[in-house]
């Protein structure tokens, strides 16, 4: 089915228009000294009709439970004081990280940016302290950002820079966070697959 630009939508942001909607999948989150582990995320990409895109992520981690046995179709079934609980699998485990932040189309066009590209900008905050400002290109259904400012407070863990790609493959979202971290050298942090809940179709 062809794609169709959202209602509203500024034509500003018309190259991001593919992002738009509710997205939700598995991943993968590991980095020298963090254990490799599987989470799950929940994005969304929003507007109200301004020149930017409205965006939150939310990423939890995998609970596997004691008992292999417990798990059964998705759910975790535990039995606590006598009781059975169920819960969602991909709903039971802690939040491992949270981010929004606001994504848009540059009026500043590099010169050395190909004619189907677009410039973008995509600024991110996170309550561990930090705050990120990324730029990059938009194109063909493909997404690369480079960090170009990364601060942060003095209680955060130390960043000092990152790289992002996203993808729409065969209609699902796809992507990759390089970091440099802890003194480390940039490098694979985390990836996902992402499919559409809802949003344009």
């Amino acid at each position: 089915m062809p794609f169709a630009v959202p209602d509203g939508l500024a034509p500003e942001v018309y190259p991001l228009a593919w992002l738009v909607g509710r997205w939700r999948g598995e991943g993968v989150v590991g980095y020298p000294g963090i254990d490799e582990s599987a989470f799950m995320q929940d994005v969304e990409f929003s507007h109200d009709g301004g020149p930017y895109l409205r965006y939150s992520s939310t990423m939890r981690l995998v609970v596997v439970p004691d008992d292999p046995a417990a798990l059964v179709d998705g759910v975790i079934r535990e039995t606590k004081g006598g009781v059975v609980h169920e819960s969602a699998a991909d709903d039971a485990g802690p939040v491992w990280a949270t981010e929004s932040g606001y994504w848009r189309i540059s009026s500043e066009r590099p010169d050395d940016l190909p004619a189907d590209h677009h410039p973008v900008e995509v600024l991110l905050a996170d309550p561990a302290g930090h705050l990120s400002l990324y730029v990059g290109s938009a194109g063909n259904g493909r997404i690369d950002l480079v960090s170009d400012l990364v601060a942060r407070t003095v209680s955060a863990a130390e960043v000092s820079a990152g790289t992002r790609l996203y993808g729409l493959v065969q209609g699902e979202l796809m992507w990759a966070w390089d970091l440099a971290a802890f003194g480390k050298p940039l490098q694979s942090y985390a990836s996902a697959r992402l499919a559409r809940l809802e949003g344009p179709q």
